[in-house]
């Protein structure tokens, strides 16, 4: 485990040192998840997917969807009045 000391600006901006970003792989842009608690914080890196991730996602996602609807008899035609009915109940 590597430890460094750091210094928090007026802005409440820090900056990761080097060796800690190349050890686990931030980039400009790296989004992070942040915990505070007491006297500690923690930064989470969040692994966010990749378009072509995200679109085989979407596939499975659209084909269990048309495997339901299917099942249940519905038609594509049907999915405007479905949306009426359940934006009204709410």
């Amino acid at each position: 485990m590597i430890v460094e000391t750091i210094k928090m600006s007026s802005k409440g901006q820090v900056v990761i040192p080097k060796d800690i970003r190349e050890k686990i792989c931030a980039d400009e842009g790296t989004v992070f998840a942040v915990v505070g608690s007491k006297d500690s914080v923690v930064l989470k890196k969040i692994a966010t997917p990749s378009k072509e991730e995200l679109i085989r996602e979407l596939e499975v996602i659209g084909k269990e969807g048309a495997k339901r609807a299917k099942r249940l008899g519905i038609k594509e035609s049907d999915v405007p009045d479905l949306i009426h009915k359940s934006r009204k109940a709410k």
